[in-house]
C-alpha cells in the first residue's frame, strides 16, 4: 500500500499498464488490492468472475458463464451485444492455485491464443499479469487489451466487498 492508504485505510487504485514485448503478445500488469487466494478465486469462480470481468462501458451483457477451473477442463462464456451473441471458450492447461492460470482461446478463425495469468503477492495485495500469446501478428489486433483498466478497477471494486466480508461469491 502506498503512504496514504496506509494512513486512511482506502484502498489504493493503481495502474494498469498494457506491453507489447514481441509481435504476437499483449503483456498487461496491475497491482491488485486483494491477496492473492481471494484474486484466484475471483478468476476462477464463475460467480465472481461474471461481476467483474465485462467492461461496463462496452454495453455487453454476460449471457452465460461456465467455468471448470481444472486442467483439461473448459470454460465457455456468451455475450450479447445488441442483437448479436458471442461466444468464448477454451480450455485450461494449467491452473495452479493462488499463483498460475493458463488457458486456450479457441473460437478464433486466426488460431488459438494462449493467455497466462499469474498472480504474485506483494505487501498484502496482488501483482496480476496478463500475457496473451497471440498465433499471429493479424490475431493480435483482435484482442481486448483495451479493455483491462476497466476491468481490473471492476475487480479491484469486487475485492474491496470480498476483503471487507460484504460480497460473497
Amino acid at each position: 500500500m502506498d503512504e496514504q492508504s496506509e494512513r486512511d485505510g482506502t484502498p489504493t487504485k493503481t495502474l494498469t499498464t498494457v506491453e507489447r514485448p514481441s509481435p504476437r503478445e499483449v503483456v498487461v500488469t496491475r497491482l491488485v488490492n486483494g491477496p492473492p487466494h481471494l484474486v484466484f478465486k475471483a478468476w476462477t469462480t464463475a460467480e465472481l468472475f461474471r461481476k467483474w470481468w465485462v467492461p461496463k462501458s462496452f454495453g455487453l451483457t454476460l449471457l452465460s458463464c461456465g467455468m471448470d477451473v481444472r486442467v483439461g477442463g473448459q470454460y465457455r462464456l456468451v455475450f450479447l451485444h445488441g442483437d448479436t451473441q458471442m461466444a468464448f471458450f477454451g480450455t485450461y492447461t494449467d491452473v495452479t492455485p493462488h499463483s498460475r492460470l493458463v488457458w486456450t482461446n479457441e473460437e478464433g478463425d486466426l488460431g488459438e491464443t494462449v493467455t497466462t495469468v499469474t498472480f504474485e503477492e506483494q505487501h498484502g495485495r496482488t501483482l496480476v499479469v496478463v500475457r496473451d500469446l497471440y498465433p499471429s501478428e493479424d490475431a493480435v489486433d483482435t484482442g481486448s487489451s483495451g479493455a483491462m483498466p476497466e476491468t481490473f478497477d471492476q475487480l479491484d471494486e469486487l475485492l474491496a466487498g470480498l476483503v471487507a466480508g460484504t460480497e460473497t461469491a
